[in-house]
């Protein structure tokens, strides 16, 4: 074992702030490997102060540039401190890499991935012994156990290989054994569809295919090969623009819907008949619809206070609570576990199931979709005008708005606090009620919303809106940036 101190590394003791999941920074500028190794000793530290000794831990990263190599980085640092550590022997999906860390007994798991966010960008993502996001007092007290590059101990990959303290592990079998128990697998691969894939360059490429593969039912995947700059998009968010050219691939095939996942296959997107993109509060709406009516399961629904009031409308039609959290899986993971939830999800297009691990599933996700689809025998369009016979229409749309630094936010912050809502309207729509649990909710006269907060990930204000009234939701956001003085 070395000390890293002793090596010759130097950097600068940057603090490392924690956001939703964990850390995120620039590649060569902050996300370095020594910033990376302080972070797993942050990680170490916390896990042996929670009484965790000589226990397994999970290590797994995407397809970035270097995503390997800053896994065997994080190995080596866990595997100085004393911990078994499990590395993932290629890039796998963030639900695999989490369930892997049930599957195989372990108290945590560490994910290199940046996951939907621009090619410059790397993360180190942390998960507990449930497989799920840590809370935000554990996030807390990881990011205050990380020290200076003096204080991080490593054991090098080949004597840590050698002595059994990392090994290789294949995570694959033993998830897709799971979707199995989750769903009939075989009914939508006998299906005769035509789907289209995008899997945005990332981890998710061949895992659809994989599952689907020996039936009527054609995959047509697109965007299925490692490309770290993430060609014909901004960044791999399941979100127009950067779904566009998957769209036209599924127009111009004639599929019956596209599946999209994000760059770590941790979150959906989807597609209808015509290649028309159905956004993500619908997709929630569609997938609550599905566990709840199709398959007749009962439970608790989570959501985050940025995603869709459908939910409450269909919680209330089936007799099952709502639960509202902050956004973010560090909220709604562990409130999914609190409650034994059926479904968890947010705007952003990430949804968690019971029965498998609290983590947002693109893949399952995708399959639970399509599995609504033939066991309805209804194409997208019609199953969303089945949702709204339930609900009622409901628009949606976000508009993101980028700080140029804290002189800004703190005006935009003054200028949302003095909102009188007396007499305020957004749209030309009554505003009865406003909601600080994390940013600032406005409830309207059409029981729709508006949002704004800042992102706890990037120097954005974030304005979402969801309204019953097609012709409003511009108008709105339009309003919304006049609270905040833009």
């Amino acid at each position: 074992m070395t000390n890293q101190g002793s090596i010759g590394e130097t950097i600068a003791q940057m603090p490392i702030r924690f956001g939703t999941d964990g850390w995120r920074g620039r590649m060569a500028e902050d996300y370095t490997f020594a910033n990376v190794r302080r972070c797993a000793q942050g990680f170490a530290n916390w896990l042996t102060d929670e009484g965790h000794t000589a226990n397994a831990v999970v290590v797994g990263h995407d397809k970035r540039f270097q995503g390997e190599h800053f896994a065997a980085a994080v190995a080596e640092v866990l595997a100085g401190n004393g911990f078994r550590v499990l590395l993932v022997d290629d890039a796998a999906p963030t639900p695999v890499i989490s369930f892997a860390a049930v599957d195989n007994n372990a108290v945590g798991a560490v994910n290199i991935t940046a996951s939907h966010n621009p090619p410059e960008d790397n993360g180190f993502k942390v998960r507990d012994a449930s497989g799920g996001a840590v809370p935000p007092e554990g996030l807390a007290e990881i990011e205050a156990r990380i020290p200076g590059t003096e204080g991080v101990c490593r054991t090098p990959l080949d004597a840590a290989l050698a002595s059994g303290a990392v090994r290789y592990i294949q995570p694959q079998a033993a998830y897709l054994a799971r979707l199995n128990e989750l769903i009939d697998v075989a009914r939508i691969r006998d299906a005769g569809l035509k789907i289209v894939v995008d899997s945005m360059w990332g981890n998710g490429a061949g895992w659809l295919s994989e599952i689907l593969a020996g039936g009527k039912t054609d995959v047509i995947e697109v965007h299925a090969q490692r490309n770290p700059i993430f060609p014909e998009m901004a960044r791999p968010e399941p979100i127009p623009p950067n779904v566009d050219a998957g769209l036209a691939v599924a127009r111009s095939v004639e599929a019956d819907c596209i599946c999209i996942l994000d760059g770590d296959a941790d979150r959906c997107g989807f597609g209808d008949e015509n290649g028309q993109f159905v956004d993500q509060l619908r997709v929630y709406g569609l997938l609550a619809y599905y566990l709840l009516d199709v398959r007749g399961e009962r439970g608790p629904i989570v959501k985050t206070l940025s995603t869709t009031s459908m939910l409450d409308k269909l919680c209330a039609a089936y007799d099952v609570p709502i639960v509202e959290t902050g956004v973010g899986f560090k909220y709604v993971a562990p409130a999914m576990l609190e409650h034994n939830a059926l479904i968890g999800g947010e705007e952003s297009g990430g949804y968690a199931f019971r029965g498998h691990v609290p983590e947002r599933d693109g893949i399952l996700s995708n399959l639970y979709l399509l599995d609504l689809m033939v066991r309805t025998g209804k194409r997208p369009t019609e199953l969303l005008q089945l949702l709204f016979e339930r609900v009622g229409e409901h628009y949606y749309d976000r508009i993101d708005i980028r700080l140029t630094g804290e002189e800004m936010k703190a005006a935009a912050q003054l200028e949302l606090e003095n909102v009188d809502i007396g007499g305020c309207t957004l749209g030309g729509l009554a505003v009865t009620e406003r909601i600080t649990v994390d940013g600032y909710k406005f409830l309207m006269e059409d029981g729709g919303w508006l949002l704004v907060r800042f992102s706890g990930t990037e120097p954005l204000i974030r304005i979402y809106t969801e309204t019953t009234r097609k012709e409003s939701v511009a108008a709105i956001l339009a309003d919304g940036r006049k609270l905040v003085g833009l």
